[in-house]
């Protein structure tokens, strides 16, 4: 209020844009940018108290606040008073209507400049990718008549990581060496992230390599690229460097990245590393995506008493914790004390989603909990209107499988909305093996043949069925039916930690 008092005694005293525009510069970028739009208000009642640099901060304080409205308002009036021509009204134009995610105005705006400069390009190609139009936005790229900046260029990597363009994306990282001999630590990253979501491992690590200055988004970048491409013991051992160096301090995210790598390969000791890291850092505090992470690593290495230990000491328990836990202890065989949870969970007022309702039919088919399972497939799709996917359906297969209720698990196929997949039909072909259905066999093998996403291991379970029923011609022409397919049984492998190494 005292500010706002100051500011309509300047009004009066002196309205000059060389005096109102600082004031309206500093409340724009302050935590309340609408006393910006009110001083802006104030300044069009004085005719001489505004210039092309008003308009502008009024548009950065629209942009902040999210008003549509207010920005159309202000050009509709830089365009009454002329100014509509001014480079840096039409990119401050552009840049909020990028912001709303408007893609068709910015397209006419940018349309409407005469000569647009690299900000105007930049923006135009940043407002396409992030609307989704990523190919529209390499096209824009391509018929750019001014060269790009480094903006421009991390920009159009980013879309050509979205479409795995491997190589308009190197010419692009060509182009950067060529034009730019300074180091720009951004534009590097880019690159680096680049070859990583392209999964271009061997590009990255030379990359990462040869940088002489990486910071914690470089090293989060490779740790997390490496975890999410199955390179999970790399990416451990790059954390490690990470701590023994002083390059740079691990982030939340390189945190939560190492833990997913080892949760993957179960490296219990080297997660229990991580944890007692964590301890020792007063910014990271294992709440949120990190306990979140802390829980997921516990429950994947079976240490059921830290995973309950880290998600009682969460200060605030998402879906995402509640779903972890469950699900947890789901894999890990304690179907009753899910069902525990699943109602401390309603009590605490977090409904779950179709992640939480899988730990519950896991649960529940280790358990043999026919009916309860049941039950939380009905509640799931009619109380929660959680459209059921394809592994809440081979679950339920798997329930009554696992029950020995081998015709129910075939009479729920047939009523399924969908056709069953290869989950469905290696959930229906696991129970037969068990319990010795050889007529079933023959039709899921009918199914099979028709049905999508049908996995090796599946493929392998139908040959193994028959063999345990001494048919070993159908088994061996299973298994020339891989080889014809192309489908080979990956080799088995083991991960033991010994020390600090895996």
């Amino acid at each position: 209020m005292r500010q706002l008092n100051q500011i309509h005694a300047l009004l009066v005293k002196n309205p000059k844009p060389q005096v109102l525009n600082p004031w309206l510069g500093y409340l724009t970028n302050s935590s309340a940018p609408q006393n910006a739009i009110f001083l802006y208000n104030q300044m069009l009642h004085h005719p001489t108290s505004h210039n092309h640099y008003t308009f502008t901060y009024a548009l950065k304080a629209c942009c902040l606040l999210h008003s549509p409205h207010k920005g159309q308002e202000i050009q509709a009036h830089v365009t009454k008073s002329g100014h509509i021509s001014d480079t840096f009204i039409q990119n401050s134009l552009l840049h909020f209507y990028v912001i709303q995610s408007d893609i068709v105005s910015a397209t006419r705006v940018f349309d409407s400049i005469p000569v647009p400069d690299v900000v105007s390009w930049t923006s135009m190609i940043s407002g396409l990718s992030k609307c989704g139009f990523v190919e529209e936005a390499i096209v824009k790229f391509m018929s750019m008549d001014v060269k790009p900046n480094s903006t421009t260029l991390v920009t159009v990597l980013s879309s050509c990581s979205t479409l795995r363009a491997l190589k308009f994306g190197k010419a692009v990282h060509g182009h950067c060496l060529r034009n730019f001999h300074e180091r720009n630590l951004i534009l590097e990253n880019a690159v680096l992230d680049f070859y990583l979501r392209c999964g271009s491992l061997a590009s990255a690590r030379y990359l990462f390599v040869k940088m002489p200055k990486r910071d914690v988004v470089s090293w989060t970048s490779m740790v997390g690229g490496y975890a999410q491409r199955g390179f999970c013991e790399e990416a451990v051992k790059l954390f490690q460097q990470l701590l023994q160096g002083d390059e740079a301090e691990p982030n939340e995210a390189t945190i939560v990245n190492v833990l997913s790598a080892c949760s993957s390969i179960c490296a219990l000791s080297s997660g229990q590393q991580v944890h007692a890291y964590i301890s020792t850092r007063r910014d990271l505090t294992a709440n949120g995506n990190v306990g979140n992470a802390l829980i997921n690593m516990y429950v994947k290495c079976g240490n059921l008493e830290m995973a309950i230990s880290v998600f009682q000491s969460l200060k605030h328990k998402d879906i995402i914790s509640w779903s972890t836990i469950i699900c947890g202890m789901a894999m890990n065989g304690h179907g009753i004390h899910v069902l525990q949870l699943f109602s401390s969970m309603l009590v605490n007022g977090v409904s779950p989603d179709g992640v939480t309702f899988l730990g519950l039919l896991s649960a529940c088919s280790h358990a043999g909990l026919v009916n309860q399972g049941l039950m939380f497939f009905n509640a799931m799709k009619k109380v929660y209107r959680i459209v059921p996917e394809t592994q809440h359906y081979a679950c339920l297969v798997d329930m009554y499988g696992r029950a020995g209720l081998v015709e129910e698990a075939e009479a729920f196929i047939k009523e399924m909305p969908t056709e069953a997949d290869g989950p469905v039909w290696g959930a229906l072909l696991n129970a037969c093996k068990i319990y010795g259905n050889e007529e079933m066999v023959e039709r899921i093998r009918e199914g099979l043949r028709n049905s999508a996403g049908v996995s090796t291991g599946t493929y392998a379970l139908l040959s193994n069925a028959y063999a345990k029923h001494d048919r070993w011609d159908d088994s061996n022409k299973v298994r020339d039916e891989m080889r014809e397919m192309g489908l080979k049984a990956p080799p088995g492998r083991s991960w033991i930690e010994i020390g600090p190494s895996i």
